[in-house]
């Protein structure tokens, strides 16, 4: 099976064409920033990976996250459309739908993103869903929460370089429930989407099966760096306190920081296992954090 793969060169594309590739798929990457593309768009499926990521800074410009994530992912599927691949697989985000979760977050939410990112994803899914599908094609949103694994370098990067510091980690007495997304579970789901096709075309979550709370990372990060667990419980108004203080002279501790940290976001991914029909993903997300953080310490 031929697979073109945009964004082939990200974290998640790099995983993804390597795995694949060991199960005989033959890979063939393509760059969106010219329309070359547009004349080797041929094989069984598009994976189309390539996006502008979230700038957590928030310095980008919001119109670009529009002609990046919505108009070229627009052209792309149209072309896809007009052509002989059977299969579009589109890598959104939660975000598109929900920046916080009070519950547990299905696919039939109501979308309200908040931020131009989460915007310009959902523009890109609302043309999808638009859109006519030809007999014989099938298309998949994807809409994966917080992705990690070997070469990741987001925010658990940020908070095992604490652990690793030997900086407690002063949020303890903060519970909260968070969703991840190991990048092997991430790889057998699209496998499966593409081996098997009385997988439907539709709107999936990808996430772990468990949930886990940041004070349980921290753990899972000390246990694997074989360093004490320093995390201390300093009660919920003094962080808050400390968290406006950093709001008004620009310090590292503040409230978007303390939320990103404590806050819920929890989302389902009984959808997708229905439509394979397991149980359960091949990796719990315990072993594959444990697997991250040991490749941050092999560095």
């Amino acid at each position: 099976m031929k697979l073109v793969i945009s964004g082939a060169s990200g974290f998640v594309g790099q995983n993804l064409s390597a795995y694949l590739s060991s199960f005989s798929f033959l890979i063939e990457a393509i760059s969106l920033r010219n329309s070359n593309w547009k004349d080797v768009l041929n094989g069984d499926a598009v994976i189309h990976l390539a996006g502008k990521a979230h700038d957590t800074k928030n310095t980008s410009d919001a119109s670009e996250y529009f002609r990046v994530n919505t108009d070229i992912t627009k052209e792309l599927f149209d072309v896809f459309l007009e052509s002989n691949v059977e299969d579009f697989i589109y890598f959104s985000s939660v975000k598109a739908v929900a920046d916080d979760v009070s519950g547990i977050l299905y696919e039939d939410i109501l979308p309200n993103p908040k931020t131009p990112y989460g915007q310009s994803k959902l523009k890109a899914e609302e043309y999808i869903l638009s859109k006519e599908i030809p007999e014989g094609k099938r298309v998949f949103i994807i809409r994966p929460c917080m992705i990690h694994g070997p070469g990741n370098k987001g925010n658990l990067n940020l908070l095992y370089n604490v652990v690793k510091k030997r900086i407690p980690y002063p949020l303890a007495a903060f519970e909260n429930q968070r969703s991840f997304l190991g990048i092997d579970n991430l790889n057998f789901m699209v496998r499966e989407i593409l081996e098997n096709k009385e997988i439907p075309s539709g709107v999936y979550n990808f996430a772990d099966d468990e949930v886990l709370s940041t004070n349980q990372l921290v753990e899972i990060i000390s246990s694997v760096s074989n360093k004490k667990n320093l995390s201390v419980s300093i009660p919920k108004f003094v962080i808050n306190g400390m968290a406006k203080i950093g709001d008004l002279i620009k310090l590292p501790l503040n409230s978007e920081t303390i939320q990103k940290l404590t806050e819920n976001y929890r989302v389902s991914n009984q959808k997708i296992k229905d439509v394979i029909g397991i149980d359960k993903l091949p990796y719990t997300a315990k072993e594959g954090l444990e697997k991250t953080i040991k490749s941050f310490i092999i560095k």
